[in-house]
């Protein structure tokens, strides 16, 4: 036990060596990926949903064209896309490590899968409610406001958990190309120098922040869901 907490993880706040510190970072790029994601992935969730069913060929082929590009995106594996992105990550973050230059790739990770889970949870909203406020003369911006996101908001907050749990993952994978956090501390200082306690640590401290979102978005999305609260 004294072996333990005289460890140097658990007794620097350097972020080189910190489990406290690189928990803190992990913290800090998942909030950013989430924050920039959501402004991106719902919006064009939306877009997505709208887009199928447009009656127009010209929308119905920019609909095809996007979720191609959703789906490839979500198709890649995030380690070889953090790779590939590096030239990009160089250019518009000005450098390739760190946590700001992780956040850029795990925001490019993240959008297309919020997107398609976006777009699956406004397809689920019963079609009879969207055409009644139709015929009471509503416009597609009131339905998608009034109608659409207050109706999925469950599943919305379903999904952005889900995506949250996702991005965590991919910090950890970051670490391996120098994003810093939990999976770059597990990689050094686990892996890397044959320490188990640094790895039971980070593997631990990963497990509870999970648990602790998903409880957190799922109490969430039941306090939002209106049919719940009916029943």
């Amino acid at each position: 036990m004294t072996e333990i907490l005289t460890n140097p993880v658990f007794t620097t706040w350097d972020s080189n060596f910190s489990l406290w510190s690189n928990t803190l970072i992990t913290l800090y790029m998942t909030a950013g990926t989430m924050l920039l994601s959501t402004l991106v992935g719902i919006p064009l969730g939306v877009a997505l949903f709208e887009t199928s069913r447009s009656p127009h060929g010209l929308t119905r082929w920019i609909n095809r064209v996007v979720g191609f590009a959703v789906n490839v995106g979500r198709s890649f594996p995030f380690i070889i896309l953090i790779i590939a992105l590096i030239p990009v990550t160089r250019f518009v973050v000005g450098r390739v490590t760190g946590p700001n230059a992780a956040m850029f790739a795990l925001t490019i990770s993240a959008i297309p899968f919020l997107a398609r889970l976006i777009e699956i949870n406004l397809q689920e909203v019963a079609a009879g409610k969207i055409e009644a406020v139709r015929m009471m003369g509503a416009t597609r911006f009131q339905v998608i406001r009034q109608v659409l996101l207050p109706e999925a908001l469950p599943g919305i907050i379903g999904s952005l958990t889900t995506t949250a749990i996702a991005v965590i993952g991919y910090t950890a994978m970051a670490g391996a190309v120098g994003g810093k956090g939990l999976g770059d501390l597990a990689i050094r200082m686990g892996y890397q120098s044959y320490d188990n306690v640094v790895m039971i640590a980070t593997v631990v401290i990963l497990v509870l922040i999970v648990i602790a979102l998903q409880s957190a978005g799922t109490a969430l999305a039941r306090a939002v869901d209106h049919r719940a609260v009916s029943r």
